[in-house]
């Protein structure tokens, strides 16, 4: 693998209520939605979205509660934003505001409901 020494990785933990807007911000100075996944951390839900411009990429962290885990989607900004965000949902039990296209939970074909998030697991505990 070839180490790439122009590449610069940034990460920001943000508040959920900031997140769209910061989307928006890096959607006019030109970056790209290169990821966004979810981690079940002890303190809730980490959300993690990377944007990539010029091979400089900035990550906004976003803890929500794992009990109630919610978040406005980013589709409207990055359309193609609704796959991921519909697999955090079918993974993790993130309800997304205002998701372009939502699949209900039925993205996936999962034995379980929310299989990586045992807080919303009927009948499991952590």
């Amino acid at each position: 693998m070839i180490e790439r020494k122009d590449l610069i990785s940034d990460f920001a933990s943000i508040g959920a209520d900031e997140l769209l807007d910061a989307a928006q911000d890096f959607k006019g100075k030109g970056y790209r939605l290169g990821q966004s996944c979810a981690t079940k951390i002890p303190d809730g839900i980490e959300v993690l979205y990377s944007f990539e411009r010029d091979n400089v990429i900035k990550n906004l962290k976003v803890t929500i509660d794992d009990k109630a885990p919610e978040l406005r989607s980013v589709s409207a900004v990055y359309g193609y934003a609704f796959m991921y965000e519909n697999e955090m949902h079918d993974l993790f039990g993130i309800k997304f505001k205002d998701l372009s296209l939502d699949y209900g939970g039925k993205f996936f074909k999962i034995a379980m409901e929310t299989p990586w998030n045992p807080a919303l697991v009927k009948g499991g505990d952590e």
